[in-house]
């Protein structure tokens, strides 16, 4: 059990309920869950109250409190089971709330703020208790509404209830979970985006990947400029090629992401499509040709690290060709076109030829 003295002074339900629930908490979950609960809930009062909510008015705080205190009960082995720790930690908080008599229209209530409690967006339609625990821990995690909580208050609970680095240390166990149990984290769950990102790149699946493999054939569309499209990477340099022959500039710049980075000449960086159609349309204005061979190609979870041998004519006043390496990078987008990220056509010295 933790010192209760840390907690006097910010008004805490004391009925028998919330009681039972503060102990069963403390019994279970480490100091830094158990402070970052009652921060969830004193923080999601505080919000729900500059909205106008009054507790035990407008909204049950005894069940407000408990959600609150039990709502991470599925991070802990008391509460561990085989589904997202969300879920299992609202069948946590009803069995809890069962032991103790409360009927089954309450515990419903409890149930959905605990499960959606990581549901923004969702958990808001769900009634007034599920709103204000979501409130609450959005404002202790992400900072959410920080601004609008009275002068001081969060200085105060701060120092009753320190933070212990929650964001990170929440987000290291939920992943240590999932290491034991993958099917605790769907890779479209908040749990699953966690996994990803402390996983390898490219070892836990997005959106796409799930669609490719569902074996339906859904395939890529864009819907945007006309012309044909690089639905792979190494379709990038044929395009390339092609289009700087036409003198297409427009075409070119397609190619590219908004915020993409090429190199014009060698020790030059120019960023973003206005600068980009602006040396390319000093490539076209020279009447440049490039001639693009393969070298290598390692493609990860969307993107794409290339090397071409170049082979380029017509720039400038120069005479003859100059052979270079080039380096790339490309993305899969959203819409199935590959672009390029960065795009160095100089990365290695450059050699003229007769």
């Amino acid at each position: 059990m933790y010192p209760t003295d840390r907690e006097q002074g910010f008004d805490l339900p004391a009925t028998e309920l919330a009681v039972r629930a503060r102990e069963f908490a403390a019994r279970r979950l480490p100091v830094w869950l158990y402070d970052h609960s009652l921060r969830g809930y004193l923080f999601g009062r505080e919000l729900a109250a500059r909205s106008g909510l009054r507790p035990n008015e407008d909204y049950d705080d005894e069940l407000v409190f408990v959600a609150g205190i039990l709502h991470d009960t599925g991070v802990v082995d008391a509460g561990n089971g085989r589904q997202r720790f969300e879920v299992d930690g609202a069948d946590t908080a009803a069995r809890f709330l069962r032991d103790h008599g409360v009927d089954e229209r309450r515990v419903a209530i409890v149930w959905d703020a605990v499960a959606l409690h990581t549901s923004e967006g969702i958990a808001h339609r769900k009634g007034t208790e599920a709103a204000v625990t979501q409130l609450g821990v959005a404002a202790d995690i992400l900072g959410r509404d920080r601004g609008s909580l009275p002068a001081g208050f969060a200085d105060r609970v701060h120092a009753a209830f320190p933070r212990n680095d929650i964001g990170y240390t929440l987000a290291e166990a939920i992943v240590e979970q999932a290491g034991d149990d993958p099917e605790k984290a769907g890779p479209l769950s908040f749990p699953g985006h966690l996994v990803s990102l402390h996983a390898p790149h490219g070892s836990v699946p997005n959106w796409f990947d799930l669609v490719e493999s569902a074996g339906w054939g859904d395939r890529p569309a864009y819907r945007g400029r006309v012309g044909e499209v690089a639905t792979g990477p190494e379709e990038l340099g044929r395009l390339f090629a092609r289009r700087l022959a036409d003198g297409d500039v427009e075409g070119l710049v397609d190619l590219y992401e908004p915020h993409a980075a090429f190199s014009p000449e060698p020790g030059v960086t120019v960023r973003g499509r206005e600068a980009i159609r602006q040396a390319l349309g000093d490539y076209v204005a020279a009447g440049a040709r490039v001639r693009l061979e393969p070298r290598r190609t390692e493609e990860s979870a969307g993107l794409a690290l290339m090397s071409h041998t170049a082979t380029v004519t017509g720039l400038g006043s120069r005479e003859g060709s100059m052979t270079t390496v080039t380096t790339e990078l490309a993305r899969r987008r959203p819409d199935g076109r590959w672009l390029y990220v960065i795009d160095d056509p100089f990365s290695s010295h450059a050699e003229a030829a007769g």
